[in-house]
């Protein structure tokens, strides 16, 4: 194999998308992505140039000043991203949380939101959703919005939530209407797209948390927050509903990243494998070195079929519910494979930060734990592709 990045057994579609990207990233090597761990910095010279070639409003539909993009284009962006030894992040969250304002939002609230986001105006990368005490139990999260007049007032606290000190706009996940008061559980939560900006030191505090990850997270707390009644997305107490509807596009976009990832760790491990030599040849002629990474590549090629697969019929507005999940599971554990590979290829070299090994190791692991675990990956579909009892 000459190149893990390129050579794709199933061809590479959106070649000049591909290439646009590539390009991008060429200019961001690892030294940019090590200077920001050291200072827990946001990669605002990063975003602020994908922005501004249109990539990260590629799925904001042209009439809102986007691109108006297959989900597959997107999924290609970032997969490129990550190949290219970069960090996605920002790119996924801004797609998938904006796709809930264009599906769900007032024509009033697209054009007045999504023109902005489109051009860079105003970043909307911040997701309210995970709690201390709750975590995937989404149902049963505490923070409330309580309605007052023309204001909703909010009190909670939520954690995890990436880029809350770098974006304009949060989109949040709060209760309308208590558990007790509903006959589901699934109703009485609403969405609320807030303007941090307004909000920060009137009701909203953001604390950082340090993290094994440069991802910029951080814990949100509302006390007596005072938002206007138009910040509600559609109908109030339907919001659940509203984020289910973006979570397979969030992980096949995340899936896509995982394969991108992939392709970085079986790239730089064969080209280690093939030009360090011990004991006088290639350890990559050794099979125990070879045989990883052969099997490394294998895994990423079926993931990037389901991937692609999941794309196709999100896409086509087809149930993709089991295909979003499954591409989410076997990408995060190929790449996962395939980091370990190159880890263990690269020997004690792989500590070394300058050869970004460990630093995109370390990323790679949070795959399996978010945006959905392993375990309720294997749930959804034991219970709901094989049909077995719910097991929690």
């Amino acid at each position: 194999m000459a190149d893990g990045h390129t050579l794709v057994a199933v061809g590479e579609d959106y070649p000049e998308l591909r290439e646009s990207v590539r390009k991008i990233c060429a200019g961001y090597p690892g030294s940019y992505w090590q200077q920001l761990e050291d200072d827990t910095a946001y990669p605002t010279a990063f975003v602020e140039e994908l922005t501004k070639a249109g990539f990260l409003a590629s799925l904001i539909p042209e009439e809102y000043g986007g691109s108006g993009l297959p989900l597959r284009a997107a999924a290609v962006i970032l997969e490129e991203i990550n190949a290219s030894g970069c960090n996605a992040s920002q790119g996924h969250a801004q797609m998938y949380i904006m796709g809930t304002l264009l599906r769900h939002g007032s024509e009033e609230q697209k054009r007045k939101y999504l023109p902005e986001i489109a051009s860079g105006r105003l970043r909307l990368q911040a997701f309210g959703v995970t709690e201390p005490t709750t975590g995937s139990d989404t149902t049963q999260l505490k923070t409330r919005a309580v309605r007052d007049g023309d204001h909703y007032v909010v009190n909670g606290q939520k954690v995890w939530t990436s880029r809350a000190e770098h974006s304009d706009l949060m989109l949040l996940l709060a209760r309308t209407t208590p558990t007790d008061q509903v006959k589901r559980r699934t109703e009485g939560l609403s969405v609320f797209l807030v303007d941090l900006r307004a909000a920060r030191g009137h009701g909203v505090e953001i604390r950082p948390i340090k993290a094994m990850i440069n991802h910029n997270t951080t814990e949100v707390f509302f006390d007596n927050l005072r938002i206007p009644a138009d910040s509600l997305i559609g109908e109030e107490g339907r919001g659940f509903r509203y984020i289910l509807d973006g979570m397979n596009a969030e992980r096949i976009l995340v899936a896509s990243e995982g394969i991108g990832d992939g392709r970085f760790f079986v790239r730089r491990a064969t080209e280690y494998a093939n030009n360090r030599v011990v004991f006088g040849r290639p350890i990559g002629q050794n099979q125990a070195v070879q045989f990883p990474i052969a099997r490394a590549w294998a895994e990423l090629e079926a993931a990037d079929m389901i991937c692609r697969r999941a794309a196709a019929l999100f896409d086509d507005g087809k149930e993709c519910g089991a295909d979003a999940n499954i591409a989410k599971l076997l990408a995060s554990e190929a790449a996962w494979k395939a980091a370990e590979a190159a880890m263990q290829t690269h020997g004690g070299f792989s500590y070394a930060r300058e050869y970004d090994i460990e630093r995109k190791w370390r990323e790679v692991r949070l795959l399996q734990i978010a945006p959905i675990s392993t375990n309720l990956v294997l749930a959804y579909v034991g219970q709901h592709v094989l049909g077995m009892p719910r097991s929690y």
